[in-house]
């Protein structure tokens, strides 16, 4: 299902599957009772926009307005015109001031849209009185303004779920994507572990896992990728530095490549040299509970229950004080997406749900993450990414 994007160059799912979305989309637009939505995205947080018309902005953000019966629009900051057209499935694209790079140039001599104008288009003239904005959560202060200043007597308010519900049951394109980006993950896995030495710093292992990555086949790194050491790796979230690289320590990989904007991630503990013994009990309760968490899971099956038998398998191995969330974290466009698993979500599981299993422990001097996709099914997990589940000892 996957194939090349004549006009961008990049492997990329048919457009059947965004005419689907698109009237999937529309269909809860007219179910919530509202005219219009507004679909936000940046930069670092895409999915949205791209979900919809398979543009991915640089330096600007942008928008898509989707009317509830007609023609959606993508918006644009003033330079990205060239680079949209090339790269849009929307064919309508229209540039505004409030979607320029946050330097903010006046652009005197662009000719740009309005919100007014936009949305006139899109809704074919018809009044504009309820407005749903996708994506609140990162939209920037000028489109909001800009949205209200344009629409004083609508009602405007959070429309989310109308986007996120569709994204986390995944169609068969997208699992077919998913399944590729796992499949180049791994292989840069594999490939970069016998390049790992002691006195190497962490940003060079990065430099090497980018080039494996970008060599089987990634279009951008799925995340900002993890080569923590020592006590670094007690960061649940991190970047990597210049810190160099010791025998017998912590070392954290965690890696992944994107394929047609979907962003996969494969985490491994390992250390150079042998482990000494408390860190490879740790490493080994942490693989044991990994897998336990596999094991539990399956269509039907409430999501807190899961995280209930985790919290309770790591306690009762004694690493309780180890903890410090839940088990995982759903996967898509983005690495980190809803819906999460934590105590307090009560949703059952259902087929086609994919997820990140992030089996993170955390201690005074080093912590830990075993991490591979999976996608739920009506008996268990298919698992995405299995290379190298070991005690990784260099």
């Amino acid at each position: 299902m996957l194939a090349m994007n004549e006009r961008s160059g990049l492997m990329s799912l048919p457009d059947s599957e965004f005419a689907m979305r698109m009237a999937r989309t529309q269909q809860a637009i007219r179910d919530a009772g509202l005219d219009a939505i507004l679909v936000h995205s940046n930069e670092a947080d895409f999915a949205n926009v791209r979900y919809l018309s398979d543009y991915w902005p640089l330096f600007e953000s942008a928008g898509v307005v989707v009317p509830a019966e007609g023609e959606a629009i993508l918006l644009i900051g003033p330079e990205s015109e060239a680079f949209a057209a090339d790269r849009s499935r929307l064919p309508k694209i229209r540039k505004l001031i409030a979607y320029r790079e946050s330097a903010e140039p006046d652009y005197p001599e662009v000719s740009v849209s309005t919100f007014t104008s936009v949305f006139d288009e899109a809704c074919a003239g018809k009044s504009v009185q309820s407005i749903g904005l996708v994506g609140s959560s990162i939209m920037p202060l000028p489109v909001i303004e800009g949205l209200r200043e344009a629409f004083p007597n609508a009602e405007i308010g959070r429309a989310d779920d109308i986007i996120i519900k569709q994204r986390i049951i995944k169609s068969p394109a997208e699992l077919d994507v998913l399944r590729q980006a796992f499949v180049l993950s791994e292989q840069a896995l594999v490939a970069v572990l016998p390049q790992i030495k002691a006195g190497m710093t962490e940003l060079e292992v990065v430099g090497l896992i980018q080039k494996e990555l970008y060599a089987a086949g990634a279009e951008y790194e799925a995340h900002a990728l993890y080569v923590l050491s020592g006590k670094n790796t007690r960061h649940a979230i991190s970047r990597p530095t210049h810190k160099v690289l010791q025998p017998g320590e912590m070392i954290q990989l965690n890696l992944g490549g994107r394929l047609a904007g979907y962003s996969p991630s494969v985490g491994r503990p390992i250390c150079i040299g042998p482990m000494p013994d408390a860190m490879r009990k740790l490493v080994e309760v942490g693989m044991e509970a990994h897998y336990k968490t596999m094991e539990w899971m399956k269509a039907g099956v409430i999501a807190s229950e899961v995280v209930q038998k985790f919290f309770d398998f790591v306690r009762a191995k004694g690493f309780g004080d180890n903890l410090l969330y839940g088990p995982c974290h759903g996967l898509g466009m983005m690495e980190v997406e809803r819906p999460w698993m934590e105590s307090s979500t009560h949703y059952p599981l259902e087929e086609n749900m994919t997820f990140q299993v992030d089996t993170f422990l955390q201690g005074p001097d080093y912590g830990l993450r075993w991490e591979n996709g999976v996608r739920v099914t009506s008996d268990g997990v298919e698992a995405f990414s299995d290379a190298e589940m070991r005690v990784i000892e260099l």
